[in-house]
């Protein structure tokens, strides 16, 4: 399916990447929303979502990545003085007898709704057609914690279904219901089941629940693994930013997690000074557990030049320029900084499949901007953060490298010829303001 050589696994050479052929470095990028596999809006029932034409969005950018977001909540809004919000389909079927507090029949937590499934399974492998990888998101804690009225709305509220099941709202991100985990257990097999055939797919096991989830994401992340085990094939599975205000947890949680990769806090930089990765995890730095909505260029090429992964919380829907409106968005403008950030993404995308990353570095000291990714004597990626010059360390460099100036947003690139290795050198770029370096042989 696409070019997709297998199922993504950490490379042993380079372990700040993916791989899915041991030799080259899987690069993952790409812009999400949160209404790309359940349809989302301000009515009932909400408006459907166009997956093809969201693909064709990405592929215009040069993305190849996109987290599949779960919303567990089928009615929910944050604020009182905004209108209800609405979300389907949903992993188990609404049988009753009796209804829900959102007025429908009530969920039969032991009865799959199948539709769901089956829209999951298509649109993995519509991805996977194009090559695109798909993170599917198991579990969304955010809603729970911070709508004002969401939790009561939930499948696992005792009042929505008719199988007495009481979540406990946060408890629902915990062990301390086996009843419940039982049921979380059985759903999360059915997901595995559906998809496990496919190559593009990695595992979320939950968006933004506080430290009191990280036992129980801990526990999932193994319980995946698991039962992969004995399939035919192994997805990476991934634990992201546990965001809960005084309830948050640490990056700590995320690096000593039995995770394939993390998505972190701003804790230690990722915002605007990314430390260097160190490749204890496949790191996906992603601009939702960051600011929410937020970044710029600059923010892609440093995450990137630091060996890092990158993704986009992106908000529009409709690919056309204009926000459809939807969960109380009623601005007519995009996030600021997207178009620059959704290009300079795919710059970064195609820097990796020109130059092999498994044989490259982060390496700081090589750099006067200490921006520099490399292959010493190979291959240089520097990052200009002010443009102007930079002073670069070619003392191990024997004879010529090729030098080409990129734009960082706008991709258009300038040869200057060649320059000679042996002692540090300084070059300028022949762009206004931010530059990318390439030196290579």
């Amino acid at each position: 399916m696409g070019y997709l050589k297998g199922p993504l696994y950490v490379h042993s050479e380079n372990p700040r990447y993916f791989t899915d052929d041991g030799g080259r470095a899987v690069y993952l990028t790409g812009s999400h929303t949160w209404s790309n596999l359940q349809d989302m809006g301000p009515v009932d029932p909400p408006p459907q979502f166009d997956f093809s034409a969201y693909l064709d969005f990405l592929q215009k950018y040069g993305h190849n990545f996109i987290r599949l977001w779960r919303w567990e909540m089928p009615k929910y809004r944050y604020s009182l003085d905004k209108p209800f919000s609405f979300c389907q389909p949903h992993p188990w079927r609404r049988t009753g007898p009796g209804l829900a507090r959102d007025g429908k029949p009530k969920f039969n937590l032991h009865v799959f709704d199948e539709s769901y499934f089956q829209r999951l399974r298509c649109r993995v492998r519509m991805a996977a057609e194009r090559g695109i990888y798909v993170s599917i998101m198991l579990f969304e804690g955010h809603c729970a914690q911070f709508a004002v009225q969401g939790w009561e709305f939930h499948p696992f509220h005792p009042d929505n279904n008719v199988n007495g099941v009481d979540g406990g709202r946060l408890d629902y991100y915990t062990l301390k219901n086996r009843g419940v985990l039982s049921l979380q257990e059985e759903y999360v097999r059915k997901v595995v089941d559906i998809v496990d055939e496919f190559d593009n797919v990695l595992y979320e096991i939950c968006n933004e629940a506080g430290n009191y989830s990280t036992e129980w994401q801990y526990y999932f992340i193994r319980f995946v693994k698991s039962y992969e085990a004995e399939k035919s094939k192994q997805h990476p599975v991934g634990m992201t930013f546990q965001y809960g205000g005084e309830r948050s947890g640490t990056n700590a949680n995320l690096f000593n997690s039995p995770a394939d990769w993390i998505s972190p806090n701003p804790e230690g930089g990722f915002r605007e000074d990314p430390p260097v990765s160190d490749g204890r995890k496949v790191v996906l730095n992603d601009t939702d557990h960051l600011w929410g909505e937020g970044g710029n260029a600059q923010w892609v090429w440093k995450s990137f030049i630091r060996g890092y992964n990158l993704l986009f919380m992106d908000r529009i829907v409709d690919l056309t320029g204009r926000i459809v409106t939807w969960a109380g968005l009623t601005s007519a403008d995009d996030i600021p900084h997207a178009e620059e950030i959704r290009r300079a993404m795919g710059n970064t995308a195609k820097i990796a499949k020109r130059f092999n990353l498994a044989g490259m570095l982060p390496l700081p000291d090589l750099a006067s901007t200490r921006y520099c990714l490399a292959k010493p004597g190979e291959v240089y990626v520097i990052y200009l953060p002010s443009g102007g010059e930079v002073e670069v360390d070619l003392r191990n460099v024997s004879g010529e490298l090729k030098v080409e100036w990129m734009h960082p947003v706008d991709g258009n690139t300038v040869s200057t010829g060649t320059i000679w290795g042996g002692r540090w050198r300084t070059l300028k770029t022949p762009f206004a303001g931010d530059s990318v370096l390439l030196l290579y042989r």
